[in-house]
């Protein structure tokens, strides 16, 4: 790779990531706005209280084209939980009146401002990120601290890295996606001394990763990456980053560096698979996908996704216990959620072995061959010094499985199981041409799988 290739490619993502002259005016004449209205509201309940903007529009990392700008408002820390929700909601209900109410840790309001989404959080003004009340409670030591350490090279350098990070699929730290939040990716490119510096690292990173930019020398992480907070040693910014992310970032860094192109920051999205397509792949792999689909939980999907995980590692399991050989699993969600196991093997004998104890264990020995004594095995008989029968197998195909209350024996989600309980239904092989409507996209990637 030529230092002018990486250059170049770099300054054409620049172009389009920086913010123009007129949109950060914009942007900061808004978020001024914002917070003049905040002060005035939050002076009728807690005089003491204070507003401050936060995040990447705060710090000048904001990628051009983001509409989000986050204002937290800060109450003291002698009021109550239930009265800063209180206060927090009116507040926000005043600046926003046409906004609505969302949930993290606790309520707050969002909406729509001269056509900027904006978050207005209440939050307790703690003195120091270890003694915060709620997790949100940190989040203004994180401001303060980077635009300590940012300079404009280095936030410039964090939008192209943010949007590195989007074109690879990594970029979030909500349970779905289990990638770099902002903050993470701001702390590394700090800490890395440049885009540049951080891909180089990347792509030799050998886990466990650690970085601790204030030397805590905390406690350890059992992650493949990771951040101490610099406001708070007790916590890893990159808990949520999933060992997977963490390859696939290795991968595009040295490719990258090898070739750079700016295709990897706006990748196209694959064209979607229309049903025959689907049915066409189905064919060719000579694969036996069964898929389980049903009316997708009512949740946020840092709530939805670790359930849907938990349940798809579910169903795959029971199948491998079940001799099925699953090759790969996924799950999609939309309107509609849905739990897809591919299969390696579609059919099972209808016998299947089973193997007792050794015949000198008295009790035991005598009570497998009791069991099966009258049935309908075959056997029991002797190998080597065990009792052995050949018994009718219970399940003999992946549906025999899913489409059955066996289902809800394997470990599932709790919303999950609920919404299974209500309804769903099951294709196998070539039936989940049936998906294609709604996961024509999921399903283009799932069968073109790259890094």
């Amino acid at each position: 790779m030529s230092e002018d290739a990486f250059e170049e490619a770099v300054a054409a993502v620049r172009e389009r990531v920086d913010p123009s002259p007129t949109e950060r005016t914009k942007l900061r004449e808004t978020a001024e706005e914002i917070i003049e209205r905040a002060e005035e509201a939050v002076a009728k309940y807690s005089p003491e209280a204070d507003v401050m903007q936060v995040g990447s529009t705060a710090r000048g990392t904001w990628i051009s084209g983001d509409r989000d700008i986050d204002v937290f408002v800060r109450f003291p820390t002698d009021l109550d939980r239930e009265r800063l929700e209180e206060y927090g909601l009116a507040v926000g209900r005043a600046v926003l009146p046409d906004g609505h109410e969302e949930y993290a840790e606790h309520p707050y309001i969002k909406g729509e401002y001269e056509g900027f989404d904006i978050d207005l959080v209440p939050c307790f003004r703690v003195p120091e990120a270890p003694a915060i009340r709620s997790a949100v409670d940190r989040t203004p030591f994180h401001n303060e601290y980077l635009r300590e350490h940012l300079d404009e090279g280095l936030a410039a350098d964090v939008r192209v890295a943010k949007q590195f990070l989007k074109g690879i699929g990594v970029y979030g730290s909500n349970l779905r996606t289990q990638g770099f939040s902002g903050y993470l990716t701001e702390l590394l490119i700090y800490e890395c001394g440049g885009f540049r510096p951080f891909l180089e690292a990347a792509a030799d990173w050998e886990p466990p990763v650690v970085f601790d930019p204030e030397d805590h020398a905390a406690q350890t992480f059992d992650d493949p990456l990771v951040v101490i907070d610099p406001t708070d040693p007790e916590r890893n910014v990159a808990a949520v980053l999933s060992a997977e992310n963490f390859a696939r970032l290795q991968h595009h860094a040295r490719a990258f560096l090898a070739t750079p192109t700016v295709d990897r920051f706006f990748p196209d999205e694959p064209a979607p698979l229309d049903a025959a397509a689907v049915r066409e792949q189905v064919e060719t792999r000579g694969t036996t996908p069964v898929a389980v689909r049903f009316d997708a939980p009512d949740l946020v999907d840092d709530q939805l996704w670790p359930q849907l995980r938990r349940s798809l590692t579910g169903v795959a399991s029971e199948l491998d216990r079940r001799g099925f050989d699953p090759l790969r699993w996924e799950a999609f969600a939309d309107e509609t959620a849905v739990l897809l196991v591919e299969c390696g093997v579609a059919e099972r004998p209808a016998i299947e072995r089973h193997q007792g104890p050794p015949v000198y264990v008295r009790q035991h020995a005598t009570g497998f061959y009791e069991k099966y004594a009258d049935s309908d095995a075959y056997g029991p008989f002797i190998e080597d010094e065990r009792y052995v029968v050949e018994r009718e197998r219970e399940v003999r195909t992946p549906a025999d499985l899913v489409d059955s209350e066996r289902l809800f024996d394997v470990a599932l989600g709790a919303h999950v199981e609920s919404a299974l309980r209500q309804d769903y239904e099951v294709f196998v092989g070539t039936e989940i041409e049936a998906l294609a409507d709604e996961f024509g996209v999921e399903l283009a990637t799932y069968f073109s799988p790259s890094p």
